[in-house]
């Protein structure tokens, strides 16, 4: 078969027909950062979001008895930022905290406002925490053992709230002042930024951890069996199992005839002979009462020397 050349005409109309059916390619395309390769899927953001939500409720109760002082801790927001973006917004000079995660080889970051440490110094040095001036300095080495016994707690409720999900060893490795200065991540590597507000008192500041993406990856599978609902059709045996469970308990039945009321006076006042009507036709059918909820309509019948109650509808719940 000779080769076909398409005409001009053709070739036009080709092109007619794409711009009248409105797929323009640009508007599918998106936009991808070969820059940032172990971004994490956003269901297990959600995830990762319930999990420190968990550990600011722990850490509020920790906090409060080990300052002897009311503490509240919010979650701000967990999204994914690059390295370099997550040492950027973050006040300088602070108190930086690089984490090590036995048993994976990586390090987290934990990150403490200036304007949360000192209040804590002073409360813990027996001071109110009532800071009249605002303090803008570096943390000191003395100032630093002080407050291992709160790096302690807080990393204690983080390794309890992570154990949910995986053995995580979070362990101090290393102080720093200047968040240029730490040099644990590449800048372009992908890190789970997760801030919290701490409010001791009167005084409040800003809590940041930054997890590397990557070993949130690899807890990818783990994250699922604990969050995810997974739907499973039951198989014989476990509606057996099921029946065998339920089988012992026991239910009450109660036949109705939802008729007129009398008072209580009235009943007492009924003498020998007097007539009761209940106003309630035969051709009605009976409520039927399975603890306490309306189930069935039926009918009272007799089966040998015992009293039934014969279905002839069930009601639907409204």
């Amino acid at each position: 078969m000779a080769d076909r050349v398409l005409s001009q005409q053709e070739i036009d109309n080709v092109f007619k027909k794409l711009r009248e059916s409105g797929d323009d390619p640009e508007k599918k395309a998106q936009i991808y950062d070969f820059r940032r390769p172990d971004r994490i899927a956003k269901d297990q953001l959600r995830a990762i979001h319930q999990l420190h939500e968990n550990f600011a409720r722990n850490l509020a109760s920790s906090l409060s008895a080990y300052l002897r002082a009311y503490a509240a801790v919010n979650l701000v927001s967990v999204e994914q930022v690059s390295f370099v973006e997550f040492t950027q917004i973050l006040p300088a000079p602070t108190s930086l905290i690089a984490l090590g995660l036995k048993p994976y080889d990586s390090n987290a970051v934990l990150e403490i406002n200036p304007s949360l440490v000192f209040p804590i110094l002073e409360m813990l040095l027996g001071g109110t925490g009532k800071a009249a001036v605002k303090i803008e300095r570096e943390i000191t080495e003395i100032e630093q053992s002080i407050l291992e016994g709160l790096l302690r707690i807080i990393l204690n409720d983080l390794r309890s709230t992570w154990s949910a999900v995986a053995a995580i060893d979070f362990s101090i490795e290393a102080h720093e002042t200047e968040p240029q200065l730490l040099q644990i991540l590449a800048p372009n590597e992908a890190v789970v930024a997760i801030s919290m507000e701490v409010r001791i008192g009167e005084s409040s500041g800003m809590m940041n951890i930054g997890i590397p993406s990557i070993i949130v990856k690899m807890l990818r599978q783990k994250f699922d069996q604990q969050w995810s609902v997974r739907k499973t059709q039951s198989t014989d045996e476990e509606q057996a199992r099921v029946l065998r469970l339920i089988r012992p308990s026991t239910v009450h039945l109660d036949a109705r005839l939802e008729g007129p009321r009398v008072g209580v006076k009235e009943l007492l006042d009924l003498q020998e002979g007097d007539t009761l009507a209940f106003d309630y036709p035969i051709e009605r059918p009976v409520d039927f009462l399975v603890n306490g909820r309306l189930k069935y309509r039926g009918e009272v019948v007799v089966t040998g020397r015992k009293r039934a109650f014969n279905v002839l509808e069930m009601v639907k719940e409204s």
